[in-house]
């Protein structure tokens, strides 16, 4: 050993402390505790999704073009399911039909709604309400009639024309067939397409929606699949009223196909 300045020895390298840098493991105990917490953390949040879907506030996508030219294919949007009444969460699984905490006003004529289709309840379906309980309803050369009288309606400008035609790819959809004109009701002022070579959906009717139903159809009238069809839905059937475009978008992966559409993004209804 060597001595320092006092006299006394120092000790040498290997005889110096050495300090424990060493973690203690966790026990058995604190891993459980740890999964447990973290298993809790993740089922209360989905859970929480999951109640904000059944009850609040949904996410659709349009996969067809019935609602042409207010939804185009790809568009997606916001179901308001809070709309017609707060309902208990998960209710709609159980027993027949969605129970209500708090109940509102039904829809109204003009609303644009997503509803479990009555054929088939795996399928949604989105169209507008055109007439409600009570009401009367008559295509005659493809105009609509409420209670024996024609939906107010006019022809829409160049302008709004142009604009439709812009958004339309299909070659079913041509200036030479296409005609267009602004219905107008209480809850919305659509503007509906009809097509001059479809005479399938020309007249329709008269009958008499009942009670706790409404009447829909698609504001692309000419090339919907509606109440026209295949009769009245149910107000249980009914998810919710569409509320806003959140993104405009089409992909096809098969013909490499991309189309997005900033400018419809925020679009509400009305």
């Amino acid at each position: 050993m060597s001595e320092n300045e006092s006299g006394k020895s120092a000790p040498s390298v290997a005889e110096r402390p050495v300090e424990n840098t060493s973690r203690q493991q966790p026990s058995s105990t604190d891993r459980k505790k740890w999964l447990w917490e973290n298993v809790v953390s993740l089922g209360t949040a989905l859970l929480l999704v999951f109640i904000i879907r059944s009850s609040i506030i949904e996410a659709f996508k349009i996969p067809s073009g019935s609602m042409i030219p207010t939804l185009l294919v790809g568009d997606h949007i916001f179901v308001n399911k809070f709309a017609y009444g707060l309902k208990i969460p998960f209710s709609e699984w159980i027993g027949d039909g969605p129970k209500y905490i708090v109940r509102r006003d039904p829809p109204k004529r003009g609303d644009v709604i997503v509803f479990i289709y009555p054929k088939d309840e795996s399928l949604h379906y989105i169209k507008r309400v055109v007439a409600v309980p009570g009401d009367t309803i008559e295509v005659k050369d493809k105009a609509l009639y409420l209670n024996g009288k024609a939906v107010p309606h006019e022809p829409v400008t160049e302008e709004q024309m142009k604009k439709i035609l812009g958004n339309l790819d299909e070659s079913k959809y041509s200036l030479g067939s296409l005609e267009a004109f602004q219905e107008r009701f209480e809850n919305g002022n659509p503007i509906v397409l009809t097509d001059r070579n479809n005479f399938t959906t020309q007249n329709f009717g008269p009958v008499t929606v009942p009670p706790d139903h409404v009447f829909v159809m698609g504001d692309n009238r000419d090339f919907s699949n509606d109440s026209r069809f295949w009769g009245f839905v149910p107000f249980k059937n009914v998810k919710g009223k569409a509320v806003v475009i959140w993104l405009s978008i089409w992909m096809d992966l098969g013909e490499g196909e991309f189309t997005f559409r900033p400018g419809r993004t925020g679009t509400l209804f009305h």
